[in-house]
């Protein structure tokens, strides 16, 4: 069983209007298989699986006036009192925490900025199986304008430690976040976070991105096009990998990250990682 962090991303799920549409969307982007659903009680949350393995899900949005997004779990041993926490520090509760069954419990909460995530107290639902690999998450990030209550925020919730990775050249304000009791610094970051500047629309909201990694970035942005998805950020180089930001099929926006091109695997695709 995988071990988390307080505050660490432990799960992620899609909400979305047509879920059957996303299992053939995201089966052949990452080689993805699905469980048979949840039944009512659960809304017909959809299990998806890398290699046999639970690595994230999809949900069928119960309301059409919800967003179709890729959401972010992070993981809290006592998800009443994080609520108590979050309230306390200036964000809000969009959900209460509320058991799921026997899986575990979940709630939604939003940043002073309006940035929402969830929160998740596992039960037998752990989270991730596996992560930091291919056709997996590995990486997430908070998009803001309200840098400086964003990071006290945080900082009072999940007690991150931080370290600024600004690069001057660009004008990039960037910052990572490190679980409370750890060394701050890239090797033991959880999530990143960064500013939503006058280069964004000014409609973009505050709000989360979280990235899947792949063997070669060019080649599934290439992939996901065919199959009806879009590119809202074409590849582009960082000293952590080169990345790219997609939509699918239904308009979740979603990143991917791989190995700088040099030092990429061209060509190869789920069939062959699975191989």
């Amino acid at each position: 069983m995988a071990a988390f962090a307080e505050g660490a991303p432990c799960w992620v799920d899609a909400s979305l209007p047509d879920v059957e549409a996303g299992k053939r969307f995201y089966g052949e982007l990452f080689g993805w298989t699905f469980g048979p659903g949840a039944g009512p009680r659960y809304g017909g949350y959809t299990q998806a699986y890398s290699l046999g393995r639970n690595v994230a899900a999809l949900a069928p949005k119960p309301d059409g006036r919800m967003p179709t997004v890729w959401g972010v779990y992070l993981y809290t041993s006592d998800a009443y009192a994080c609520a108590a926490r979050i309230r306390a520090a200036g964000g809000q509760m969009v959900m209460d925490p509320q058991p799921v069954g026997p899986y575990g419990t979940a709630a939604m909460a939003a940043d002073p900025g309006g940035a929402v995530f969830g929160l998740w107290q596992p039960g037998t639902h752990h989270g991730f199986d596996a992560q930091q690999e291919p056709y997996t998450y590995c990486w997430s990030e908070v998009y803001t304008r309200a840098r400086d209550a964003v990071d006290v925020f945080y900082s009072k919730v999940f007690g991150y430690v931080p370290e600024d990775q600004d690069d001057p050249g660009s004008g990039v304000e960037y910052r990572v976040w490190s679980p409370p009791g750890s060394a701050p610094g890239s090797d033991t970051a959880v999530l990143g976070r960064t500013l939503i500047t006058d280069a964004f629309p000014e409609i973009m909201p505050a709000h989360f991105l979280l990235y899947f990694a792949v063997p070669d970035c060019d080649q599934t942005v290439a992939t996901a096009k065919r199959l009806g998805g879009r590119v809202t950020a074409d590849p582009f180089d960082t000293p952590y990998g080169r990345i790219a930001v997609l939509a699918d099929n239904q308009g979740a926006v979603f990143g991917i990250l791989s190995e700088p091109r040099a030092k990429a695997q061209p060509e190869q695709g789920p069939e062959q990682a699975r191989a």
